[in-house]
């Protein structure tokens, strides 16, 4: 596989593309590893604690070499949803907690799996981090470390922060406890939300390439070809690009996306007709999600039937679970425009290159931009109803219309 996206394919070459036989995928990754279900990526031999740390050659050297020198006070991760980065961080307090790269330690064996006492995950409650959660990271900030001479703070989602929240952790993350290192994840930091990042030492993390998400979907046991249908939907998001892969459904959502230009008529009728479709094509793509909740609902009452609830966490599973679910839904409906995007611009780039006046060319284009600026809008978190019947509304179809 070459490492491109859907920008550069017509859905032609894709569909060719995905109906690969099985030994074209495989010898594209590397044969001989595949066939013991263990590929090789290229993040430069980084040592097993980092192996859940996907596509981040870099930032994984970053890591590294600030173990080797000695932890700063905070470090801030930056990168989109779904590019390993608590992976990351869990990893890199393993290293300075445990001295040493392998998850055979005991203590690198709790961090990884977000048990040990001190290692925290502080998650949002809320729509954001509320300043309730600041001063409660305040506080557990101050104490000492309850087994060794460091603990590691994680907070994640810091992108959604409250000001009065930054306002309460600013001097905290400045001047920490020597015994505290905190290690914050963020998508992206507002503009609200730079001096507290000005106080820390930053690591970029990206969209991790189709390429990459298809040869760990490989190594998960996933086909080659699900991998590859999974991995280019994702957007660069392993997370999702793992609900996806066991997803029977994904290629009949994206069919429906493609398939949508051909039945717009400019009426509102049939672009709310259309929302409604895909939207419940979206719902219920939340299936397998679901099916991964209730597995981890059922383990954790397991635990709580022999230890008790108190300490269990369960509180913070059922908002996670809410959260996940809402961002699967968000990615669903930005992945089905990403594909609709480039099904109007495959038509335009056509028509150009061929010739073609039956279809609109100019329009095309024009929808394609229409189509980025609603991806745009979700960063306001928009009634995504009401947004796509509107966009549906104003888009045109394919083919010029009779006068």
């Amino acid at each position: 596989m070459s490492d491109i996206n859907d920008d550069e394919l017509t859905e032609g070459q894709l569909e060719e593309a995905l109906t690969a036989d099985e030994a074209s995928v495989v010898t594209s990754v590397d044969v001989s590893a595949v066939s013991n279900q263990q590929p090789r990526l290229d993040l430069g031999d980084p040592g097993d604690v980092w192996e859940d740390v996907v596509g981040q050659k870099q930032a994984i050297g970053h890591l590294r070499a600030a173990v080797a020198r000695g932890p700063v006070h905070a470090y801030l991760f930056v990168g989109p949803s779904g590019s390993t980065k608590l992976e990351a961080a869990r990893a890199f307090a393993a290293s300075i907690l445990s001295g040493g790269e392998t998850k055979n330690h005991r203590d690198a064996r709790l961090i990884i799996a977000g048990e040990h006492p001190d290692v925290l995950e502080i998650q949002r409650v809320g729509a954001s981090i509320s300043a309730e959660q600041a001063k409660e990271v305040v506080r557990v900030s101050s104490l000492a470390p309850t087994e060794g001479a460091r603990k590691v703070l994680i907070l994640d989602e810091f992108h959604l922060l409250s000001p009065h929240g930054a306002a309460l952790l600013l001097k905290t993350i400045e001047e920490p406890p020597e015994s505290t290192t905190f290690v914050i994840l963020a998508d992206f930091v507002p503009n609200e939300l730079i001096t507290i990042s000005s106080r820390c030492a930053r690591v970029d993390f990206r969209a991790i390439s189709p390429d990459v998400i298809a040869a760990r979907l490989l190594t998960e046991g996933i086909n080659p070809a699900g991998a590859m249908t999974a991995s280019k939907a994702a957007l660069g998001n392993l997370d999702r690009a793992r609900v996806l892969a066991t997803d029977p459904n994904l290629a009949n959502r994206r069919k429906a996306f493609i398939e949508t230009p051909e039945e717009l008529d400019g009426t509102g009728a049939v672009a709310m007709r259309l929302a409604a479709r895909l939207l419940a094509l979206i719902d219920a793509a939340a299936n397998p999600l679901a099916e991964q909740h209730a597995i981890e609902v059922e383990v954790l009452n397991a635990r709580i039937k022999e230890h008790g609830e108190r300490g269990s966490g369960k509180k913070l599973l059922e908002e996670r679970h809410k959260r996940e679910l809402r961002r699967h839904r968000t990615d669903e409906l930005r992945s089905g425009l990403t594909t609709l995007a480039s099904t109007y611009r495959d038509q335009a780039i056509s028509a150009v290159t061929t010739g073609n006046t039956c279809v609109d060319a100019a329009g095309c284009a024009a929808a394609v931009e229409q189509i980025h600026t609603a991806l745009k809008s979700f960063e306001r978190n928009p009634n995504e109803r009401l947004l796509l019947e509107s966009l549906l509304w104003s888009l045109p179809p394919f083919q010029v219309r009779d006068e």
